[in-house]
């Protein structure tokens, strides 16, 4: 029994919803969204409510009651609302600008990493220590956040590098703790 499966989706008023056969798409003020869904998922639309169903009790499509209904309220809540994912720079000398759509990050590397917005994203720098990432599909917002994270991971000793703003670094002791 899924229980997030199994829950209603109430469609917003500002929000248009198509489905034909397994591809739904979602229009709201803040864009379009389209996705494939499974087949083996039925989706029924029904006086502005959704509700998600499966065949049978096999693993499989247990698994993707609950992905099926989670991806289509996260569509609806991009569309209307936007996802943001906030990243911090942390470092001497470390710290990040907007050129155009292009993200720069000086990191300590010989040359500056220069990083292209992909389609529907958006950086915003309000400080050269923090770096915003914006768009209506949370997990592209959320795959690009971790990309800018790669390119210089936080290290345990000193806490430099790019890490999420709610993220906590366990700090370890240097070499002098061992005493």
């Amino acid at each position: 029994m899924s229980r997030i499966g199994n829950k209603a989706i109430t469609i917003p008023e500002k929000v248009e919803v198509k489905l034909e056969n397994n591809h739904i798409t979602v229009k709201g003020p803040k864009g379009t969204l389209e996705r494939d869904l499974h087949t083996n998922m039925t989706v029924v639309i029904d006086n502005n409510i959704i509700k998600v169903t499966r065949p049978n009790d096999n693993p499989e499509n247990r698994s993707l009651h609950g992905l099926t209904r989670t991806l289509i309220s996260n569509m609806i809540e991009g569309v209307l609302n936007e996802y943001k994912r906030e990243l911090q720079v942390n470092g001497v000398g470390y710290r990040a600008m907007k050129k155009g759509t292009k993200l720069v990050l000086n990191l300590g590397y010989s040359h500056p990493v220069e990083m292209e917005a992909p389609e529907g994203i958006t950086f915003d720098v309000p400080n050269p220590n923090q770096i915003i990432v914006r768009g209506i599909d949370k997990e592209v917002v959320g795959q690009t956040a971790a990309v800018i994270r790669t390119k210089r991971p936080p290290e345990v000793y000193r806490g430099k590098g790019i890490k999420y703003a709610e993220e906590h670094i366990r700090r370890k002791e240097g070499k002098s703790g061992k005493k």
